[in-house]
């Protein structure tokens, strides 16, 4: 499966124009074979909303949305998946969400469970199961941003069957791409984490996407300040298998009976 990431600087507040830079983008993703194209968290606004004015004015429903609407237009035309961070709006409530989308039209969205910072004032936290998307290439699972400093989620996702996970993301922290690495080999996946750039309203952008493989091999990284799109071929079947060796294998040497502590709020 060829998959990658689009990395850019959204405009806030633009959507007009922010569509026509994915747009852009995507187009050359797909010019270059791609299958899957993660794009980064709320790539269609910009991050930093201080009002729920702005919520109001900027979100959208998912699928009905004209993001959404533009997306699976896009996927259609091109043949192939696309995971894109979007302001969602459902009925008084606003969330940190990430479309799915392919071929055949909408498939399903993700709600971000781990609010950073002052999304904590404006977003309700995200409310949908941390699912796995069986596709004809891949089985695909979805975190956003913040998610990744969490163990859980990755290791809910692999559990349930995920190949590739997308991590539509707008980093300002230092750490994440070097723990994706880790996280790639502890749950046998591949990562593919779309970053934005640039600065907005004085909050600064790490750029450094990146696609890593189950064998902590960075396949690809992008710089700190371009907009870029960059795909490469990848097995998802490599996933799949959690063997390490011929005595160990990821699942089976699992120490569940040992695990219950992990639920409890004080261990």
């Amino acid at each position: 499966m060829r998959v990658g990431y689009v990395q850019f600087k959204p405009t806030f507040g633009d959507k007009h124009e922010n569509i026509k830079k994915i747009m852009e983008l995507v187009g050359e993703g797909a010019r270059r074979k791609a299958e899957l194209l993660v794009l980064p968290e709320l790539c269609n606004t910009g991050y930093v909303f201080r009002s729920n004015e702005e919520l109001e004015s900027l979100s959208e429903e998912i699928p009905e949305g004209e993001t959404s609407q533009v997306l699976m237009g896009i996927a259609e035309r091109f043949g192939l998946y696309i995971v894109a961070g979007l302001c969602e709006r459902d009925g008084e409530k606003y969330y940190n969400s990430a479309v799915l989308v392919g071929p055949e039209g909408y498939i399903g969205k993700y709600r971000k469970a781990h609010l950073f910072k002052d999304e904590n004032l404006l977003f309700s936290k995200g409310d949908t199961p941390f699912r796995v998307y069986e596709t004809d290439k891949a089985k695909l699972g979805i975190m956003i941003c913040y998610d990744w400093f969490f163990p859980e989620v990755t290791r809910i996702l692999a559990l349930k069957g995920a190949e590739v996970i997308c991590h539509p993301s707008n980093l300002i922290l230092p750490y994440c791409q070097k723990a994706m690495l880790g996280a790639a080999v502890q749950n046998r996946v591949f990562i593919v984490t779309a970053n934005r750039i640039g600065s907005e309203r004085g909050v600064k952008f790490t750029g450094m996407s990146q696609i890593v493989d189950p064998e902590m091999r960075i396949l690809a990284v992008g710089s700190v300040d371009r907009e870029e799109v960059k795909v490469v071929d990848v097995d998802p079947k490599v996933a799949s298998s959690k063997r390490i060796n011929k005595y160990n294998d990821l699942w089976l040497d699992r120490r569940v009976d040992l695990y219950g502590p992990i639920l409890e709020d004080n261990i």
